[in-house]
């Protein structure tokens, strides 16, 4: 087997030994510079929440819970206290820590809950209304990162968003776009119209407040999880699920816990990369694809060069086919994380890539072992002890299953179209699940959230992630090949234009100006499809630079914003 693999490396190495090297893009613009601290969020108002508890002597997890109670005031299309997420933790010393607060599937959901009599899958049941939300996780997640890492009170760090909520706060263009867009699907599917939202129009500028989230979050802040789990909040909870025919129960939710995972952990060149592993898939797949791209010199090729994208492109369609056949909730099934990441299986994997024409999707299958309307939100914080936290959380969905639950004014995922509603049939991102992923009571449904933190030579180097469903794996992988191998600074990496491949379907999806006409011909000639689109992602990053100094890096395609001191 391992003369195998060296013939593999021989005939790559002979392949682009050939190659020229080419121009690197510029570094790009510098972002928001800071000494100390730094938080980049998806909100503005959410960022200075959480640099304002780095100010006042919080660490980077008082932030982080700071941060997500204050996103779901103020960018409730995907900050919320009603889905779900992961945290990856860097301590100042190096240690690494992974949380776990995915949703959950009720007690009564079973594997062929959204198929209908002819054995069809029904996605609208999974995707919009109460069928569709898993027990949310985020709530439990914060009350367990604060209780094994937090310095400062519980409370003072719930109050920020109890008074934004309370009080309201003013509308960017881009959240009154998202009102005016969701507000019909909420009356649809709610069984109580929230009486904040019954107006005709939204505006930039108009302010809005969350009257009943604001009573919510209260309880929160005086009872911890016991404030969303049981009582108040859990009774009108499970009270909107037997008016909407949904099936959270008060035993669910009395029952959901957040779990400390073992991180994915791996090395690219002088890097270690530290990611989420299962439920969710990120930090495997990237753990895949630098694994891969390693046996290419596509930093000497360019970041614009044909070979460049052709090669990435052929590794994601691997990954997605792996990612599709092994990857699951790993208190259900064993997921082989380390045969998967196995440098020798990942050499058998990129002998199938051809420098001269595009593999067909459907000659792709997962590999044999040697022996998401895309709405999540992620934010990176860095505090002043050089402790580090990459946290993406999700409702799924943008505004989630679209029910607002009656009298506590938070919305609620729609998660459940994560699982494999049948086998082989796609969810609402185009993914592909097998049986790994089968709906199953209790069961974590599978993400591709890649919360990442990279060590550079044994020190922190960079903080990142990303919302956008499938291509959250995708973004993340360019965006630290564009800082590490193209020479970019951390705002010019998260502004660059992406693109992406998942398999099936078997066509590279590019922003609008990624790929310029001789580019698009080249890919066309060697077999690929193309499809523009708008916007992948929205990465908040962080990059330590070589004189200590943070860099910040929102992104321009929301309203992220990053801020320091």
């Amino acid at each position: 087997m391992r003369k195998r693999v060296f013939f593999i490396f021989l005939s790559l190495f002979l392949i682009l030994s050939c190659s020229e090297r080419k121009e690197l893009v510029g570094p790009g613009r510098l972002g928001v510079r800071a000494e100390k601290a730094m938080v980049v969020s998806a909100h503005p108002l959410a960022t200075k929440v959480g640099l304002d508890v780095l100010k006042n002597g919080g660490n980077a997890i008082d932030a982080a819970v700071a941060v997500q109670f204050a996103l779901a005031v103020v960018h409730p299309s995907a900050g919320n206290i009603g889905g779900g997420g992961f945290i990856v933790y860097r301590t100042r010393d190096g240690k690494y820590f992974t949380l776990d607060y995915r949703e959950k599937a009720p007690a009564a959901a079973h594997r062929d809950m959204y198929l209908d009599e002819n054995g069809k899958a029904d996605s609208g049941k999974s995707r919009q209304g109460h069928l569709a939300a898993g027990v949310p996780g985020s709530v439990y997640g914060m009350v367990m990162a604060h209780e094994k890492f937090g310095e400062m009170p519980w409370r003072s760090l719930v109050e920020p968003s109890v008074k934004l909520a309370r009080d309201g706060f003013p509308l960017t263009e881009k959240e009154a776009d998202g009102l005016n867009w969701v507000t019909e699907q909420i009356r649809q599917y709610s069984t109580v119209m929230p009486s904040n939202l019954e107006r005709e129009e939204w505006h930039e500028g108009d302010t809005i407040s969350w009257p009943g989230l604001a009573v919510t979050l209260e309880r929160i802040a005086e009872e911890g999880a016991e404030g969303f789990y049981k009582g108040k909040t859990a009774k009108l909870i499970v009270e909107e699920m037997r008016r909407g025919g949904g099936l959270i129960t008060y035993e669910d939710l009395a029952n959901y816990r957040a779990v400390w995972r073992e991180p994915v952990v791996f090395d690219y060149k002088d890097y270690k990369m530290i990611s989420m592993g299962p439920p969710s898939s990120g930090g495997v797949a990237i753990g895949q694809l630098f694994g891969m791209v390693s046996h290419f010199p596509v930093g000497e090729w360019g970041v614009n060069d044909v070979r460049t994208i052709h090669v990435m492109a052929e590794c994601e369609k691997l990954v997605f086919a792996d990612r599709a056949e092994y990857l699951g909730d790993p208190d259900f099934i064993e997921v082989p994380v380390f045969k998967l990441l196995d440098p020798e299986y990942l050499a058998l994997r990129t002998a199938l890539i051809s420098l001269d024409k595009a593999r067909q999707t459907t000659k792709i299958s997962a590999g044999q072992f040697i022996e998401e309307h895309e709405e999540t939100t992620h934010f990176s914080i860095v505090d002043a002890e050089g402790n580090a936290v990459s946290c993406t959380t999700t409702l799924n969905g943008s505004y989630g299953n679209y029910v607002v639950v009656g009298g506590a004014g938070f919305l609620l995922n729609n998660e459940m179209d994560d699982f494999s509603s049948k086998p082989g049939v796609p969810n609402m991102y185009g993914l592909i699940g097998g049986e790994a992923n089968a709906i199953e009571p209790g069961k974590r449904m599978l993400s591709s959230m890649t919360p990442t933190i990279v060590e550079k030579n044994g020190k922190l180097f960079m903080v990142t992630g990303t919302p956008g469903g499938s291509t959250i794996i995708t973004s993340v992988f360019q965006n630290i090949l564009n800082v590490i191998e193209f020479g970019m600074n951390m705002q010019g990496a998260v502004d660059f234009k992406r693109f992406h491949h998942q398999w099936r379907p078997d066509y590279i999806q590019y922003e609008k100006g990624r790929f310029d006409r001789a580019l698009r011909k080249k890919l066309k000639k060697l077999g690929h499809s193309l499809k523009k689109r708008d916007a992948i992602g929205r990465v908040d990053a962080i990059l330590v630079r070589e004189d200590g100094s943070l860099e910040g890096g929102a992104d321009p395609r929301g309203d992220d914003t990053a801020m320091g001191f």
